[in-house]
């Protein structure tokens, strides 16, 4: 079971309307799964917006057992790359946001790395995450992680069933370096 935690529409040097098209397409995607949507806007013009013109959506979800997962997209920049509609960006965000809670796990797919990184550094002890199908980005950064600090990790696969709901999910499981700040002052 997953709610939807308030979301934030943001852009600057750009119309404020975008903010109306984009929360619209988004919430024409998202209410059909829950109804209660909060998407806030943030309209930022005149020399605290920056140089650069742009509008961009995040979108946060939570799960029951406190997960939260999260999925954003953002305009390009001016000249880079083919121009991107609000309407297209919100539905775009929606979907997004839809496979993070298809995929699960504790940690969506953006930020498996950063979770396999500090249990990697933790302490010399078993160290457990569940984590939904793995991103191309974690693979490649497990073998980083292998190179550098010669850490393997234990990788169990689970596949979805009456209590995992959603795509398979991966158990991945390590025992830490006990990094420790060699700079820290000692009392």
């Amino acid at each position: 079971m997953t709610s939807l935690t308030p979301g934030c529409r943001y852009s600057v040097r750009v119309s404020p309307q975008m903010a109306n098209r984009i929360v619209d397409s988004a919430r024409s995607i998202l209410n059909k799964f829950i109804p209660d949507i909060y998407i806030y806007t943030d309209h930022m013009k005149g020399v605290n917006s920056g140089k650069s013109p742009g509008f961009g959506l995040s979108l946060v979800a939570e799960t029951t057992s406190g997960t939260f997962l999260s999925a954003e997209l953002a305009s390009n920049p001016q000249g880079q790359g083919a121009a991107v509609l609000p309407e297209d960006l919100g539905r775009n965000c929606a979907w997004l946001l839809l496979e993070e809670i298809y995929r699960g796990g504790c940690v969506d797919s953006t930020n498996q790395s950063l979770a396999l990184l500090l249990m990697t550094l933790g302490q010399q002890d078993v160290s457990k995450v569940l984590l939904g199908p793995l991103s191309p980005y974690t693979i490649e950064f497990l073998r980083h992680l292998k190179s550098f600090f010669q850490i393997m990790f234990k990788i169990e696969t689970k596949p979805c069933g009456e209590e995992l709901k959603g795509g398979d999910k991966v158990l991945m499981t390590c025992v830490g370096i006990g990094f420790s700040n060699l700079s820290k002052t000692l009392k």
